[in-house]
């Protein structure tokens, strides 16, 4: 696994092994963190960042939502971005910013209220392979119904990104793993489908794509949105619903999405097979699409470039992607 050897800090560059915080910051002991995934590509027409505005914008709301006030704009991020992938001299990576409540040594403050703890700013890179596997994407994935349910909306605000919701996701994630899965589904508080430990999921039945609505306590995604402004295009009726257990098991496809996963199939449910046991075609047809857009060789369905190139001559000869 290739690091970049530098990480961005409150506006300046530093040593990767120099991005360090207290083991007794806030973020550690109260898990007061928001954080973004995303990913640069190696495209025909250079590296490219897709979707950095959108991904971005998310850091910034979610940290609204904690009331973590940085001093930081989305742009400011996006150009930070764009410069530390030039300087770690990856052609391709994963991007993982995260704002956290750290601790002033010089004033330290050890309790729950957040308020005392200053606000630090990171961004780091690193090269990152296929988050459920390079085979996955064509031949799917097995997954579980998980016996954890979904954080509530009310509880922990499932809008945000925020790092202590992932420790619900753990706990998925886990018992995937120890049941012999790839990955869990999990139920919101009313019994109905959420999403993964760290995807969105997405069932075609009867030639309609079928998702939860953000009220099922997801998390608003990216790549989730670009799946669903590409169906469009293509013609397909996008349904946000309520989604039964059951309806997993009797749909034509299944699949999931997210910035590390993409677009990835799931060919079972509970040991129990999904349509024909492998990817299907509407999944198919719209990974390929998919994979057009972020291997710049045919624009986004939006008015704006879904791709942010890192060499400036790459992205004005390219705006269209």
């Amino acid at each position: 696994m290739k690091i970049s050897p530098k990480v961005w800090k409150n506006g300046e560059f530093i040593d990767w092994n120099d991005a360090r915080v207290h083991v007794m910051a806030h973020v550690v002991n109260y898990g007061s963190s928001v954080f973004e995934g995303i990913r640069c590509y190696e495209t025909s027409r250079g590296s490219a960042v897709f979707r950095l505005s959108e991904h971005m914008q998310r850091l910034i709301n979610s940290a609204k939502i904690y009331r973590m006030d940085t001093p930081f704009t989305r742009d400011d991020f996006c150009d930070a971005t764009v410069e530390l992938i030039r300087q770690s001299g990856l052609e391709h990576c994963y991007i993982r910013p995260v704002i956290l409540r750290g601790l002033d040594e010089n004033k330290p403050s050890f309790g729950v209220n957040p308020f005392p703890a200053p606000i630090d700013s990171y961004i780091a890179t690193w090269q990152w392979g296929k988050y459920l596997g390079d085979e996955a994407i064509e031949a799917g994935i097995d997954v579980c119904v998980s016996s954890w349910s979904r954080i509530t909306s009310n509880a922990l605000p499932t809008m945000a990104k925020a790092g202590a919701n992932y420790m619900n996701s753990q706990l998925i994630k886990m018992e995937a793993i120890l049941g012999g899965f790839a990955e869990g589904i999990a139920l919101d508080d009313r019994g109905y489908v959420s999403e993964g430990s760290g995807e969105n999921i997405f069932l075609v039945n009867n030639g309609r794509l079928v998702t939860p609505p953000l009220g099922a306590s997801i998390l608003p995604g990216i790549t989730r949105d670009s799946v669903i402004q590409i169906a469009r295009e293509m013609g397909i009726e996008i349904v946000e619903t309520q989604i039964q257990r059951s309806a997993l098991y009797l749909a034509d496809e299944v699949f999931l999405t997210g910035t590390a996963a993409e677009i990835t199939p799931i060919r079972s449910v509970d040991r129990i097979t999904v349509g024909s046991g492998k990817r299907g075609e509407m999944t198919a047809a719209i990974q390929t699409e998919f994979f057009k857009i972020i291997d710049a060789e045919r624009p986004a369905p939006s008015e704006a470039p879904w791709l942010t190139f890192i060499d400036a001559q790459s992205e004005k000869k390219t705006a269209v992607a």
